[in-house]
């Protein structure tokens, strides 16, 4: 018998009774579903997780070897900043605080922000202003606002907005925009280094993290030995981010809660799927039995079983894909900071789930289907 008749059969006898269909249906869209919005929402964790990384942007970062995220600053000391300059191989090196402080606005609220400072010389790492002059930031009390999900806890401030932060004044004479925002829901502001670390209170050394520019990528090696001689280590972008993903992977509940959803997933979606498609199975049993009377072979019954599981499986994963999507852009547009989003690797790992779901779900049907006699369906 030729495929593509056979195929023709497969897909009436699969769509012609409507409730199995779409018990099938519903069942994988569902389980894909959890899956895609588990591992969205912790691919935007992640993200979230390394945005000031992503957003400052420096080639290398220094820091104590005991920092596990960027927002887990260890102070260091100041001459480290003059050790690391003279390392051969380090074109410049310039320091970064990084904090946290009190801003009292002007209706008399209170908003915990996120303060960087950046190098009073170089301005290294600051973000691309939307609105105002990046020179203005060296002005008395000048503050650099990101407009992000955050934003509107500030007031939605604008150019010459006057607040408090730790009981000094602050002038807003910028308004940016950056890559990603933050994971912790705070608003950023970023100023220059020597007035963050006089607004605000810290410890005897004020350095958070030194940003270090090599001359060259084959210099970077010999870059991070020299730092781990000194007592310290250095990360590239690529290395520090991984750093903190690992973190929230392995250090934190997490991802643990976030492995053992998308698992339960899996198991809805296989017992489901699975049970139904047997049930179909069965009642088509009678069917199956008389195309292999009427000469159909082995491999053509189990290429449409294959056929009617793997055409359920792609289309209860289209459905179950874009109604995460949906879901994910309606939160989105009443919770702005809404940590999601759906990455190739989130699909890539649900459309593997979702053919082994099928693939156990039609081994089942296959070795029943396999065992028929056709005089069982003629004997009656």
């Amino acid at each position: 018998m030729k495929t593509p008749g056979l195929l023709r059969i497969a897909y009436k006898l699969l769509v012609n009774d409507g409730a199995k269909f779409s018990a099938l249906l519903i069942g994988i869209s569902f389980a894909v579903f959890l899956m895609v919005q588990m591992t969205s929402m912790f691919a935007g964790i992640l993200d979230r997780s390394s945005a000031t990384v992503s957003n400052v942007g420096a080639n290398l970062w220094i820091m104590d070897p005991a920092v596990d995220t960027v927002a887990n600053t260890i102070p260091l000391p100041d001459d480290l900043l003059d050790a690391v300059r003279s390392i051969e191989g380090v074109k410049y090196a310039v320091p970064l605080y990084s904090g946290g402080g009190l801003a009292h606005l002007n209706d008399g609220s209170y908003q915990a922000v996120s303060v960087l400072g950046l190098d009073d010389a170089s301005l290294v790492g600051r973000p691309l202003l939307e609105q105002g002059d990046i020179r203005n930031v060296f002005a008395e009390s000048g503050f650099i606002v990101v407009r992000d999900a955050e934003f509107a806890k500030l007031k939605n401030p604008v150019l010459g907005t006057e607040f408090e932060l730790n009981d000094h004044r602050a002038v807003v004479v910028g308004i940016a925009r950056v890559a990603s925002g933050g994971l912790f829901g705070v608003p950023t502001l970023y100023t220059t280094y020597s007035r963050a670390i006089s607004y605000l209170p810290g410890s005897r050394f004020t350095m958070s993290y030194i940003l270090a520019e090599p001359k060259s990528p084959q210099a970077v090696a010999g870059i991070k030995a020299a730092v781990g001689r000194l007592g310290y280590r250095a990360l590239t972008k690529a290395d520090f981010e991984q750093r903190i993903a690992d973190f929230y992977r392995y250090k934190t509940g997490i991802g643990t809660n976030i492995m053992i959803m998308t698992l339960i997933s899996f198991i809805v979606g296989l017992s489901i799927s699975g049970q139904t498609f047997y049930t179909f199975i069965l009642e088509n049993l009678e069917k199956f039995g008389a195309l292999k009377a009427m000469g159909a072979k082995a491999r053509e019954l189990v290429t449409m079983i294959l056929f009617q599981a793997l055409f359920t499986a792609l289309t209860g994963y289209g459905i179950g894909v874009g109604l995460s999507a949906l879901m994910i852009a309606l939160v989105r547009r009443r919770i702005p900071d809404y940590a999601a989003v759906v990455t190739i690797g989130n699909l890539l790992l649900a459309f593997g789930m979702v053919l082994l779901i099928a693939g156990i779900s039609s081994l089942v049907g296959i070795r029943r289907v396999l065992r028929i006699e056709p005089f069982e369906i003629f004997r009656g």
